[in-house]
């Protein structure tokens, strides 16, 4: 059903309730009912990410709309492999947060739980939001990821065996709890409301932003906390991706092989596999009551979701059901194709992956999709899995109130696109209020999620 009109079902209920003298109505206001939708206006009042180009929102917004990429090759850790290209956060240091010290760095996993941490606070500071006793229990949290903080596990392991049993950290269980993120988060920003972790690998993000809006339309809170976080960067998550054939392998014949800010190229036509980053993006979401009680400034309302499964493979994407998802997000906006006025896309660099995509888009735009902008922001950030649909949001919605479509870099024309504008190598200057933002992950999980600028 439509973010935006529940109105039917809830004056039947309506009706149902306030009337005794009508069939089943008096039946009807003795008993609980189901809580009718109350259909509330959502809308995005902040965010806080952490990527490969900076630890906060404001450095990846100045480096992005510079056309700047955040690839090198690993430092995190050390492998033999030609998939070594990586996106890592560039000055992320825990021990330097205002709320963290040498205990809660060593105890938590800094990577995972308190970036977490750090990017809800900087999330909430960007809407202008402090939580007091009224917002506390109204406020949720739903951060997302695909695969919970595998480094505390690889670090109970070496200790397992290196050191023995009883070396084994007790943090390690509620370090490998995807909940526990958006936990702690609660726990230093003092907000009650649901906690929990939307599991839908790389459209993780948008699952809770989707599931969130949702959550304050029914009125189960006013304020959430949606995105995702995912810190892959490990021997054996790399080496993963590499044996997948997912991540780009990069040879001497390559040209990221000298420069590593080129391997990721979304609908280039050397375009050969994903970068895989690290990284973590929150958006605020909160209920229009909310918005004007507090006097906050909305960036952007969210005006449909959709979401599918494929059942057809594990990586491989299903068109179908890709197709669905798209179509459904634009009708629970009550749009049609032709409003769309930007698109960022899922683009991940990966062959079979970006050409999938625009064929999707082709079926649901037809000859239109020649005058719609579509750009990856992948180019400039890589895979950063769970996190990617938050911080794809949240730059999205930045572009759209400085009129600014960031761009897909590292660009070779692929013939196979030429009818498809996708904003090669440079930000363009273009006004645009309607944004389509599509996610798919591993498992075949489909979510878009669209926009309107405020």
């Amino acid at each position: 059903m439509s973010l935006q009109t529940h109105a039917r079902n809830r004056n039947a209920i309506s009706e149902m309730t306030s009337h005794p003298d009508k069939p089943g109505g008096e039946a009807a206001s003795k008993r609980h009912v189901m809580k009718a939708p109350k259909n509330r206006r959502v809308f995005v009042v902040g965010y806080g990410t952490a990527t490969p180009l900076g630890s906060t929102f404001e450095k990846t917004w100045k480096r992005a709309v510079k056309g700047e990429a955040g690839f090198r090759k690993v430092t995190r850790c050390n492998v033999e492999s030609a998939c070594d290209v990586v996106g890592e956060i560039p000055d992320w240091y825990p021990l330097e947060l205002d709320f963290t010290d040498a205990k809660e760095v060593y105890n938590w996993n800094a990577a995972f739980v308190i970036l977490t941490m750090a990017v809800c606070k900087e999330a909430l500071q960007n809407a202008g939001i402090t939580v007091d006793v009224q917002i506390a229990p109204r406020m949720a949290c739903l951060v997302g990821s695909a695969l919970n903080g595998a480094d505390a596990f690889r670090v109970a392991v070496h200790d397992l065996e290196h050191r023995g049993p009883l070396r084994v950290s007790p943090y390690l269980l509620p370090n490998l709890c995807a909940n526990l993120p958006s936990g702690k988060a609660g726990m230093l920003l003092k907000f009650t409301g649901p906690i929990f972790s939307p599991q839908g690998a790389c459209a993780s993000g948008n699952h809770a932003m989707g599931i969130g809006a949702r959550m304050i339309r029914d009125g189960d809170c006013d304020f959430v906390l949606a995105g995702g976080a995912d810190t892959p960067i490990l021997p054996e998550l790399i080496h993963g991706f590499a044996n997948m054939n997912a991540t780009i392998k990069v040879n001497p014949k390559d040209r990221a092989y000298e420069n590593p800010l080129q391997a990721s190229r979304p609908f280039s036509a050397d375009r050969k596999g994903f970068v895989l980053s690290e990284g973590a993006g929150v958006v605020v979401l909160a209920a229009d009551e909310a918005v004007k009680a507090y006097g906050l400034k909305p960036k952007a309302e969210v005006l449909g979701v959709g979401w599918s499964s494929d059942a057809h493979h594990y990586t491989s994407p299903n068109m179908p059901t890709i197709i669905r998802a798209i179509r459904e997000t634009i009708e629970d906006a009550e749009l049609e194709p032709e409003d769309i006025q930007y698109i960022n896309a899922h683009g991940t660099s990966t062959p079979k992956g970006d050409s999938t995509e625009i064929k999707c888009l082709r079926e649901v735009f037809g000859k239109k999709i020649e005058k719609i902008p579509v750009s990856s922001n992948k180019s400039q950030l890589g895979h950063t899995l769970g996190a990617t649909a938050a911080i794809e949001a949240a730059l999205t919605i930045e572009g759209m109130r400085r009129s600014v479509i960031l761009p897909t870099i590292n660009h070779i024309p692929d013939p196979d696109f030429s009818d498809i504008d996708v904003v090669p190598n440079e930000a363009r200057k273009q006004k645009y209020e309607i944004a389509l933002s599509n996610a798919f992950g591993f498992g075949g999980t489909n979510c878009c999620v669209i926009f309107r600028g405020v």
